[in-house]
């Protein structure tokens, strides 16, 4: 099966290659922006008839696209996450080769959901800020494509590589801190955030799972279960092995910081509340994997602990 890995060097997408790359009966190209990739093109600027152009010459099965942009502002995310993907399908459209397409969605796409609930597929998106219109735009394309296509929602990826800017990015880099200075409190804010973490490995799982069926339309790639972010913090630190105090900044009638992990009290940057994360979900989120399981055969193998004792490796490794 020849496959063409679009985004092959992000944090999703380096597990997808190497999950891909484990597998005998695939043939994989990377293409992508950088030196290192087998086919070098961007997606943002170049047209649909060059891509097209690529296709024809590589003639995939299926074509896999990990890129886009988590951050920026309205405009960047628009070009990254939603032409990109139009540039894509009209490719697919004209080249010849019928290859089946797997889009990586996100679980921002949804928006802010009840507490105590789990997002379905069929579930009404109303995506809370620009990176989750910017994908729910994309997935809308995808799906009016008219192409074999299925688009994999994944909530809150955790696990090695994890993005330093990231929440759980964050909160292991202001651990690191307080233990190589000492500290034996850590004051976080922004903690009561509920999320379903899901390891990289195991989206790569779902991925190439995807890849190989005959599955179409939207399926969530979750672990089917939210945690708050104080919990995780708990699990880090016992991790870690940081025996000081968790300060959690934003108790009621507190101050509040709208960042994870300030290892020390500074007064002059206290700021009104927000949400710590930026995928606009709100303060609750967990995904209803009952199709993933029922279409693709996948479930999730790795638990939280082991994801973020995996982010805490990497962290430690800069003390």
């Amino acid at each position: 099966m020849r496959v063409l890995l679009i985004g092959a060097n992000g944090y999703l997408g380096r597990f997808v290659a190497d999950r891909l790359l484990a597998d005998p009966a695939v043939q994989l190209t990377a293409l992508g922006r950088g030196d290192d990739a087998d086919v070098r093109f961007d997606l943002a600027t170049g047209s649909p008839g060059a891509l097209t152009r690529v296709l024809d010459a590589v003639h995939p099965g299926v074509v896999i696209n990990c890129a886009g942009a988590t951050r920026g502002g309205a405009r960047d995310l628009t070009r990254h996450n939603t032409v990109a993907v139009a540039t894509i399908c009209e490719a697919l459209r004209r080249s010849g080769g019928g290859a089946r397409l797997v889009q990586i969605g996100c679980g921002a796409e949804y928006g802010p959901s009840q507490p105590g609930s789990s997002t379905a597929e069929d579930a009404v998106p109303r995506p809370g800020g620009p990176y989750g219109v910017s994908k729910l735009a994309a997935t809308e394309l995808v799906l009016g494509s008219g192409l074999d296509a299925v688009v994999l929602r994944v909530f809150s990826p955790a696990g090695p590589g994890t993005p330093a800017g990231s929440p759980l990015g964050r909160l292991a880099e202001a651990m690191r801190r307080a233990m190589q200075s000492g500290d034996g409190e850590l004051k976080l804010g922004g903690l009561g955030a509920q999320r379903d973490f899901i390891d990289v490995r195991d989206v790569a799982r779902a991925v190439h799972a995807a890849s190989l069926s005959a599955a179409q339309g939207v399926i969530n790639i979750g672990s089917g279960r939210a945690v708050r972010l104080r919990d995780a913090a708990s699990v880090l630190a016992r991790v870690a092995g940081f025996g000081g105090a968790l300060h959690e900044l934003d108790s009621p009638g507190g101050p509040v910081r709208p960042t994870l992990g300030h290892p020390r009290s500074d007064p002059d940057h206290v700021a009104p509340a927000a949400y710590p994360y930026p995928d606009g979900c709100g303060s609750w989120q967990q995904a209803d994997v009952r199709t993933a399981r029922d279409r693709l055969g996948w479930r999730p193998r790795i638990n939280l602990e082991e994801s973020l004792a995996d982010i805490w490796m990497e962290a430690a490794c800069r003390i």
